[in-house]
């Protein structure tokens, strides 16, 4: 790896201590060279990805392909067979990192597409909107004060606890003594 240009954060570090040592380091990457496809390392492999919030990269002595399978469900982004060729070795890391920022993009989409969202249901709730008024006005007030439609959703959003309640039925009588 180093030959490579990267730099190694840790060698020989046993699984567990990989997982911390990524959590505390926070790498582009991090391989883990698996020398036998265990629970205990699919296991390992999980907290790593959780922890870390890299992309790992498994290094395998052989190809079990169950233990693959089993690791790519966990979050590994890919595995090399044997890891002795460099060239491989930069190709994975290279592809690795490409995905791993498509991913984070995306996560980034859902979580604005979310936001916006909520922010529709609460104008739709307060105002007695349809869908379609409550986009309008987020985005209006979006253009009106030069913002982008997400960060008017977020203030929205952030905000709700302070806004006055749903409007009340005039029909309803249940909130009424009588």
């Amino acid at each position: 790896m180093a030959a490579l240009g990267h730099e190694v954060i840790a060698r020989e570090s046993s699984l567990p201590d990989v997982a911390q040592i990524t959590a505390i380091e926070r790498p582009d990457v991090a391989m883990v060279i698996v020398r036998e496809g265990t629970a205990k390392a699919l296991e390992l492999i999980d907290r790593i990805v959780h922890e870390a919030a890299c992309p790992v990269i498994a290094v395998l002595d052989v190809q079990d392909r169950g233990f693959i399978q089993e690791a790519a469900k966990r979050g590994i982004f890919a595995y090399i067979a044997g890891g002795e060729d460099p060239e491989e070795m930069q190709s994975a890391i290279d592809i690795v990192l490409q995905r791993f920022a498509e991913y984070h993009d995306l996560e980034g989409a859902f979580a604005r597409r979310a936001v916006t969202e909520r922010a529709k249901g609460i104008l739709m709730e307060r105002h007695d909107l349809d869908e379609q008024a409550a986009f309008a006005m987020l985005r209006d007030e979006a253009r009106r004060s030069n913002r982008k439609l997400v960060d008017i959703a977020e203030s929205v959003v952030s905000v709700r606890a302070l806004l006055p309640g749903p409007p009340s039925d005039p029909g309803d009588r249940s909130a009424t003594p009588g």
